[in-house]
């Protein structure tokens, strides 16, 4: 089984590049890592893709937590990413979606309502599953931080998610996102933040899929 490990940050997945110097998995692994933001994981992943062909392919990364029953450093499968400002502002200082503006179908593929949704997010029956949003802006701004709850209801904030879905989705590829949770979505306080736990948590996670995926191989 071949398997592609995709990550925004060397850091984020830094602890499994240094185990695989050591490890030889029971799967064969490749990493990539594209940059922050949507665009980057795009244009990187899709460019990777054309050239390799996998059986699995994992995005890991850390995360903003709307819920506050959820601690820092709890890592969870990402079953639902929403484009969360693909859309208009309007002059009232609202919002309006492409689906609201009819440029896009909410059930056009690889939308479902509005949302792209991974059926596979379950496989993990020791991962709880999210939905989350993505956007190229890390709001700490309390009135958009309320809005954006509002108006999409999410458990997780990143800034490459939706971008990983859409991509995975257009080429039929398995995919899983695997999010650590590192902050709250709140005014920003990184003193309050625990990246470190985070990436722990989320590299002892990547370690034990992989191990799961050559049993079952």
């Amino acid at each position: 089984m071949n398997v592609l490990i995709v990550s925004a940050t060397t850091e984020e997945i830094l602890p499994l590049l240094r185990h695989l110097e050591q490890w030889v998995p029971p799967v064969t692994v490749r990493t990539l890592v594209t940059g922050v933001g949507q665009v980057p994981t795009a244009f990187h992943l899709t460019h990777h893709l054309s050239q390799y062909r996998y059986d699995r392919v994992i995005q890991a990364g850390i995360a903003g937590s709307f819920r506050r029953t959820w601690s820092p450093g709890k890592c969870v499968s990402v079953a639902s990413q929403v484009f969360a400002d693909l859309g208009s502002q309007t002059a009232d200082g609202g919002f309006e979606s492409v689906f609201d503006l009819k440029l896009v179908g909410a059930n056009d593929y690889p939308f479902r309502d509005g949302r792209l949704v991974n059926p596979d997010a379950d496989e993990w029956d020791f991962l709880d599953t999210a939905s989350a949003v993505s956007s190229d802006l890390a709001h700490g701004r309390i009135e958009e931080i309320q809005a954006l709850a509002k108006r999409y209801d999410p458990d997780l904030e990143s800034m490459e998610g939706a971008a990983f879905f859409y991509v995975c989705k257009q080429l039929r590829l398995p995919f899983w996102e695997i999010r650590a949770i590192s902050n709250y979505v709140e005014p920003r306080d990184k003193s309050q933040w625990n990246i470190g736990l985070a990436i722990d948590n989320l590299n002892d996670v990547l370690v034990r899929i992989l191990t799961e995926l050559g049993r079952s191989s």
